[in-house]
């Protein structure tokens, strides 16, 4: 992309090298009332180029920089997100199942009832046995 932009400025110059030797007259320019400018053709025709070429440069780039500024911002944000999950599952305690707990059964102490969703519990106040069958067994 940079080669056709070189390509591109060239051929301009090039175009407004010819253009400054075929026109190379001078011209009057009254600025004021009394104020005159003589001038060559070709100077004028760059002073109007520049000034219609500057303001517009000019806004490309501090929208080039806005854009930049946003893009590092977002970026910095989905690193310090990443991090942050990254640290998260680093510090996560690792549980061990439940089944392997040293630790008593849910509803097993206190006087509570047993859990009625435990198919393994062969507690006394359902009235069943642990395999779902019927009572009267």
């Amino acid at each position: 992309m940079k080669v056709l932009r070189t390509i591109f400025w060239v051929l301009a110059a090039i175009a407004f090298v010819i253009f400054a030797i075929y026109n190379w007259q001078p011209v009057e320019l009254r600025l004021w009332q009394n104020l005159v400018l003589e001038t060559k053709v070709p100077v004028l025709a760059l002073l109007a180029f520049v000034a219609g070429f500057l303001p517009m440069w000019a806004v490309h780039r501090s929208v080039l920089w806005s854009m930049n500024r946003r893009l590092r911002t977002l970026e910095n944000s989905l690193k310090n997100t990443a991090m942050a999950h990254r640290a998260d599952a680093a510090t996560a305690p690792v549980t061990a199942p439940l089944a392997d707990s040293p630790m008593e059964k849910p509803g097993k102490s206190g006087g509570e009832g047993s859990d009625p969703f435990d198919f393994n519990d062969t507690g006394s106040d359902s009235g069943t046995s642990g395999d779902g069958g019927s009572a009267g067994e």
